[in-house]
């Protein structure tokens, strides 16, 4: 099953993606993390990304794309979750035509739409562990009282420089400008889904389940 996660900066992506990782042996797609992945490889291909990053160039999309196809071609285990791509609709071809390509399919794509005030809210109040990158909120989940992290006991935490309420306002507006368009492009293709993304951690992951599980 292949699958591309849609929302803007902080609805709960890279949670439920984990959950998903965790429980049905997905394999998660972030472009960051292939990029620097491919950048410490030292294969052609790392050594292409590795210049381009160095010179503080954006990544192309054919750089993307190839990456991507590399995992394709290697171990689906239970198959992939696109997180992070595609951005724009080229993207959106790119990753169709990749995916007819390699005799895949793309089986669901889900929306987690959020409120956005309520989201700035939520983000401006998180934190992470700096050694497992389990999120914490002063509200909702604070960081436990010991000061160790549940899920690794680590006792260094970390909030994003950028989560503030002017600078999350700025990454929505980013967000709905490039991605909005990707919402009609895959309602139109019948594979489009949403949910309530700022429900409680379990009960987004039981919507993501039903959707799955059609």
């Amino acid at each position: 099953m292949n699958i591309i996660l849609l929302g803007p900066p902080g609805a709960g992506k890279g949670t439920q993606a984990r959950f998903l990782v965790e429980e049905r042996g997905m394999i998660q797609l972030s472009t960051g993390d292939m990029l620097r992945e491919a950048r410490d490889s030292g294969t052609e291909m790392g050594k292409i990304v590795a210049d381009v990053m160095a010179r503080g160039d954006l990544v192309t999309d054919e750089i993307v794309i190839g990456l991507i196809r590399e995992k394709l071609q290697g171990d689906k285990q239970g198959g992939f979750i696109f997180d992070g791509f595609p951005r724009t609709l080229a993207q959106a071809d790119a990753l169709g035509a990749l995916l007819a390509e390699n005799n895949e399919t793309l089986d669901a794509v889900i929306e987690m739409e959020v409120d956005d005030s309520a989201l700035v809210a939520r983000i401006t109040a998180r934190s992470t562990c700096g050694d497992c990158g389990e999120v914490y909120n002063d509200n909702t989940k604070p960081i436990p009282a010991d000061g160790k992290c549940t899920n690794c006991g680590g006792t260094e935490f970390k909030r994003r420089a950028d989560d503030n309420e002017e600078s999350l306002k700025q990454r929505l507006m980013e967000y709905y400008k490039k991605t909005s368009p990707l919402i009609g492009y895959y309602y139109a293709k019948g594979a489009l889904s949403r949910l309530n993304g700022l429900g409680e951690m379990l009960e987004v992951k039981v919507a993501v389940d039903a959707i799955l599980d059609v």
